[in-house]
């Protein structure tokens, strides 16, 4: 299970779920602070309950420790060395943007069996459906968005009320 604490978003993982050990990549977009990132810790926890033996490589691009995968060669020769040989094979990259030709690396990939691939990006190329071009349409885009009035009840612990309408309201839908 992930160390990070996280409200499940039913929403996105069940537009996900069908999608699990497809041949497509996974890719949720969305302006930056929506919570990508947690839709995937959410993924991964229910692989690794279906899937014990699963081998998860989960790249966040914001975390310095990964800084030295700047480009598509670069995460060739790090999942190469962290690939072990038994399990199928997960990889999670959160804001694929950040390393240069991403969609080079994540194609070569789609053409080994064993790897089923989720992604978020949130700049504007990915966002602007270039999409198709980058990935040849082996991709199902799922959009994610700001909390919901009921998700943001439920994320910060208030009741169902006017005065928490209007915090909403003020606040908008932020994680934080």
């Amino acid at each position: 299970m992930s160390d990070k604490k996280y409200i499940p978003r039913p929403l996105y993982f069940n537009k996900i779920e069908p999608f699990i050990g497809s041949g497509l990549i996974k890719v949720l977009t969305g302006q930056r602070r929506v919570g990508k990132s947690y839709v995937l810790l959410q993924v991964m926890d229910e692989i690794r309950k279906r899937d014990p033996e699963a081998v998860i490589i989960s790249i966040n691009k914001e975390d310095f420790r990964f800084d030295s995968i700047k480009n598509h060669t670069h995460l060739m020769e790090y999942l190469q060395v962290h690939r072990s040989g038994k399990g199928h094979h997960y990889l999670f990259i959160d804001e694929v943007q950040d390393i240069a030709g991403f969609e080079v690396a994540l194609r070569s990939l789609l053409s080994v069996d064993d790897w089923d691939i989720y992604i978020t990006g949130s700049n504007a190329t990915l966002l602007s459906g270039e999409l198709a071009t980058y990935l040849s349409g082996r991709y199902i885009q799922i959009p994610v968005h700001a909390l919901s009035y009921s998700e943001f009840i439920q994320f910060h612990q208030l009741p169902d009320s006017v005065e928490t309408l209007m915090k909403y309201i003020r606040w908008g839908a932020c994680h934080t």
